[in-house]
């Protein structure tokens, strides 16, 4: 199985990141691409841009959306909705291609600082993604990142880690049955 995975943030700290490389400790057997949003820089999408065309970079993430065989992800939540890095790839990305996720399961994630764990960018997401193709099996809100995560041992609480060890259960389940 190949997997892409990727952050909603190019900070160079991101927390998102952080919950991605610790989630694919569980996939350590398969194809994994990590990819940064960094390499996937363009300029704001605007219909002015659009027929100038298309940058490369949106036709080599997806690309990379077309050559995986599932897509595990962590949005980064800023002022309530999605980064704007993240924002731009996807506008760019779904101009080309409207169905921009091509049917590919993902496990769906966010993490944030406060108490809500970017529930805001996650409802969001699982409310829209679906309508671009995104073929959502589960998701996962990380609340209170710096006191649930740890660099080192990934999520340190409990019970959160036990929800999130069943929702990776569940993807591994509900994606071989896609097989």
């Amino acid at each position: 199985m190949k997997i892409l995975a990727f952050a909603g943030s190019t900070s160079s700290t991101s927390i998102n990141r952080e919950l991605v490389k610790f989630v694919l400790k569980d996939f350590q057997d398969e194809e994994i691409n990590l990819i940064d949003l960094n390499d996937f820089t363009m300029p704001v999408f605007s219909v002015d841009l659009e027929k100038k065309g298309f940058p490369e970079e949106a036709h080599n993430f997806l690309k990379e959306i077309g050559d995986c065989d599932v897509i595990i992800c962590s949005l980064a939540e800023h002022n309530r909705s999605y980064s704007s890095a993240f924002k731009n790839v996807f506008d760019w990305s779904s101009r080309i291609n409207v169905k921009v996720f091509q049917n590919k399961p993902m496990l769906l994630m966010s993490t944030s600082p406060g108490g809500y764990g970017g529930g805001n960018v996650m409802n969001t997401a699982k409310t829209f993604f679906p309508q671009f193709a995104a073929d959502i099996k589960d998701t996962f809100s990380l609340p209170k990142f710096y006191e649930n995560f740890d660099l080192e041992s990934g999520v340190i609480n409990p019970e959160m880690l036990k929800e999130l060890k069943d929702k990776i259960g569940n993807f591994k389940k509900a994606v071989k049955t896609n097989d």
